[in-house]
């Protein structure tokens, strides 16, 4: 294949739908967890639920790196958004995240100069631009964004600037994925890998999975024929008997992932000894704080921010829907109270947040018809 559109070939899309229901043990329940909020938009983008079995299920996992950013980190960007003569950067879906009692959006309408980017290199170019003002970046993100955020500190470290920071929240993917398995009540079968994290990482860090816990992981693309052939790969194991972790997703992700950009992230980060997850609570070694060497280009050194641990609204059930308790429609607020233009939790505001997949494509239904 050459071209996207082949990716969404239909007929072929009903072959591999096909094959799925052969390869199924009669009478077996099947959970699979999609773990990248990219997989899951594409799933009801496309209506692949409904070319699957009633019997395999898929379940929404910690992949959205807007959704697991807690309360209090929010709270922090925006105490230090509202200091004298800081300009504030942060990419679009962070703008609208609620925090304690504002969002960065509603905190830039009260007077904070917070300013989208599209990319790190977008903040710098802004600190060369206003000389005698403080810039802030607000990193977020996997391993798939954070190449971008060292090689920028890279740059601005050789430039000598002095006005630029960053406030790094960005987060590792095995830690919370050892932590859903470790979790009692949530059985899953496999795993549908995230595609774009193992661009960077590559694909043998998910291999604690099948070793410790004798289950498949197929690393995934994100059309739709990748997403069913990936499902396929994984029954197919489960089938066999086998556990392992499995390259769907070869034509972009290599083995031992992108080794340059592994290099630069290891200059530039280490690791936190432990970090709050919305829902999933304090996980050890689940994020990367700035090494020693960038220390000077660390925001949270050089403005006080609360620091404070902030609990999710009651009504918000963002927790249990990253840990795949819940489906978004079981939410008590889905939909009603909550809905992306008056959002009370993160998985509604994200783009890749799950509760905005299930809203966006219109996935209201508590059951599915199966054709």
């Amino acid at each position: 294949m050459r071209f996207v559109d082949e990716f969404r070939d239909a007929q072929l899309g009903r072959v591999v739908a096909g094959e799925i229901l052969a390869a199924l043990e009669p009478g077996r329940h099947y959970k699979v967890m999609e773990v990248c909020g990219g997989h899951t938009h594409s799933i009801y983008k496309y209506g692949i639920d409904d070319l699957l079995p009633a019997n395999v299920e898929l379940v929404h996992g910690p992949g959205c790196p807007v959704c697991v950013i807690p309360m209090g980190r929010v709270d922090d960007g925006i105490a230090v958004a509202r200091n004298e003569g800081v300009i504030f950067t942060c990419f679009g879906d962070m703008l609208r995240v609620p925090g304690s009692e504002y969002t960065l959006l509603e905190a830039k309408a009260q007077g904070a100069d917070v300013r989208m980017v599209y990319s790190p290199l977008d903040a710098l170019r802004i600190a060369r631009e206003n000389p005698d003002r403080e810039v802030v970046f607000f990193a977020i993100g996997f391993e798939t964004t954070a190449p971008s955020t060292a090689l920028t500190l890279k740059r601005a470290k050789a430039e000598g600037m002095t006005n630029f920071t960053c406030i790094c929240n960005h987060v590792t993917i095995v830690p919370p994925l050892r932590a859903l398995l470790e979790s009692p009540d949530l059985r899953l079968d496999g795993f549908i890998g995230p595609g774009h994290v193992c661009t960077v990482v590559g694909a043998r860090p998910f291999e604690f999975i099948p070793s410790d816990y004798g289950r498949p992981v197929v690393i995934s693309g994100f059309e739709p024929l990748d997403i069913l052939q990936s499902i396929l790969m994984i029954l197919r194991q489960l089938g066999e008997g086998r556990a392992e972790v499995e390259n769907q997703y070869k034509r972009v992700v290599p083995q031992e992932g992108n080794l340059r950009a592994l290099e630069v992230m290891s200059e530039v980060f280490e690791l936190r000894p432990h970090f709050e997850w919305r829902g999933l609570g304090f996980i050890s070694q689940s994020a990367l704080r700035l090494s020693a060497a960038y220390s000077d280009f660390d925001a949270e050194e050089r403005f006080a921010g609360p620091g404070v641990r902030i609990a999710d609204p009651k009504a918000c059930q963002c927790g249990e829907v990253l840990k795949g308790v819940i489906k978004p429609w079981e939410c008590k607020v889905f939909g009603t109270a909550c809905t992306p233009e008056h959002a009370i939790g993160t998985c509604m505001v994200s783009p890749e947040g799950a509760c905005a997949a299930y809203y966006n494509y219109g996935r209201y239904a508590r059951t599915k018809e199966v054709v």
